[in-house]
């Protein structure tokens, strides 16, 4: 029998001169027969704490913690999955004629998707809209992922209209604070997102600082090397 599966993919201080040290990429994945049940479950959450904002790692402090919490706890109890790419940006050589840090962009989405995927399944991606040139990217990502017979649908959405594209900015927050925190370059530290950071190492049992296994496929880090 042939699965669907649904893949959300986000960007986190991807561009070039953000001042960020690291670009991320990441997804969350659910079985298509799943999403209606998820996203219930999320409403729920929400409902429950009160919370009608957008999940968002900057949303993270003291007042909503305790929704950001629950869902974490959620997304551990399920069979959602997680992956992200994350690249030292200081180690991206722009001077190579063929290696502009556009053509590594969408290289790392290919190393994001790529592995992600079972031939023997059907998968529909969405991505967030991120500026005016989502169209140019789409296309472009297209053409690279063309080979994959597996993939079924492939388009752009904003994140306000898909939770799961915003849990997978929760957890790339998260990532990438705890990154930041540890080079001493986190200033007026928010006690709220260390406790979350804490919740979601205590969960996948890693320190969120380095590449997991492949079969780890419920949390998975890729930590690219470029030297």
């Amino acid at each position: 029998m042939n699965k669907t599966f649904n893949i959300y993919c986000d960007e986190s201080t991807h561009m070039v001169h953000d001042g960020h040290p690291y670009m991320l990429l990441g997804c969350t994945s659910i079985a298509y027969t799943q999403i209606r049940m998820a996203k219930d479950a999320i409403k729920d959450i929400k409902k429950k704490h009160g919370y009608s904002d957008e999940l968002k790692w900057t949303n993270v402090h003291e007042a909503t913690y305790k929704v950001y919490a629950e869902l974490i706890d959620w997304f551990f109890m399920n069979d959602m999955e997680f992956r992200a790419v994350v690249v030292d940006k200081s180690q991206i050589d722009e001077k190579r004629e063929d290696y502009t840090f556009n053509d590594f962009y969408f290289r790392m989405y290919y190393q994001l998707l790529h592995h992600k995927m079972d031939m023997d399944y059907t998968y529909n991606i969405y991505m967030d809209i991120k500026d005016t040139c989502s169209s140019d990217k789409l296309e472009r990502l297209r053409k690279i992922m063309e080979y994959n017979s597996s993939i079924g649908r492939f388009q752009f959405i904003r994140s306000h209209e898909s939770v799961f594209i915003q849990l997978a900015d929760v957890l790339m927050g998260a990532i990438n604070y705890n990154l930041r925190y540890e080079k001493g370059e986190v200033e007026g530290r928010v006690r709220a997102k260390m406790k979350l950071i804490e919740k979601i190492k205590k969960h996948c049992n890693i320190s969120l600082n380095t590449t997991t296994p492949k079969f780890r496929k419920k949390f998975n880090l890729f930590f690219i090397a470029l030297k």
